[in-house]
Order: structure tokens, then C-alpha cells, then sequence
């Protein structure tokens, strides 16, 4: 297990600033419904205050990464001996 930093400062009533080592965030709402908005997405969180119950969809962000092969993916080497070599790029949603 690494360390981990996490500071919270509440900006406003509703309004949290959150920093940590590799970013920082911004928290709207409070008890049962509450909006982040950072560089990796916003998700909206839905919860049942007191009983540990959420529901978390993210509604906005960059793609996620999935697995694709592409022509360039083969190598002239790998394909003369007949083995398939397959890399990783990310999709971009358009």
C-alpha cells in the first residue's frame, strides 16, 4: 500500500474544493446527491443518507479504454511466421 493525501476545504454551503497529490476536484451538493467536477470526468453520486446505499454514473469525461486492432497492429515479421501481434490503443468517442 502507497501513501495517499487528500485535503478537503469547504468553499461554500454545498461547495467543497478537494486536493489531492494528482489533482484536484470540486464537490457540488451535499447529503443524497452530490456533482464532482475534475479533469477525468464528472460523476453524479446519488445516495440514501445513513445507510451506506449509492448509486455513482459518470455523465461526462474523456473516452474510456478499449481494446482495438488495427492494420499497423501486424508486423511484416510476426505475420510471415503467421502469429498475430495485437497492441493497445485508446478509442476516441466521437
Amino acid at each position: 500500500m502507497g501513501f495517499r493525501f487528500r485535503k478537503s476545504f469547504k468553499i461554500a454551503p454545498g461547495v467543497r474544493w478537494n486536493v489531492r497529490l494528482r489533482g484536484s476536484s470540486l464537490s457540488i451538493g451535499g447529503r443524497g446527491a452530490t456533482l464532482n467536477v475534475s479533469k477525468r470526468g464528472t460523476p453524479a453520486t446519488y445516495s440514501i443518507p445513513g445507510t451506506g446505499i449509492s448509486y455513482s454514473k459518470k455523465i461526462s469525461g474523456p473516452a474510456q479504454h478499449t481494446r482495438t486492432v488495427t492494420p499497423e497492429a501486424v508486423t511484416p515479421d510476426a505475420d510471415a511466421l503467421g502469429i498475430p501481434f495485437i497492441t493497445w490503443r485508446r478509442a476516441i468517442a466521437v
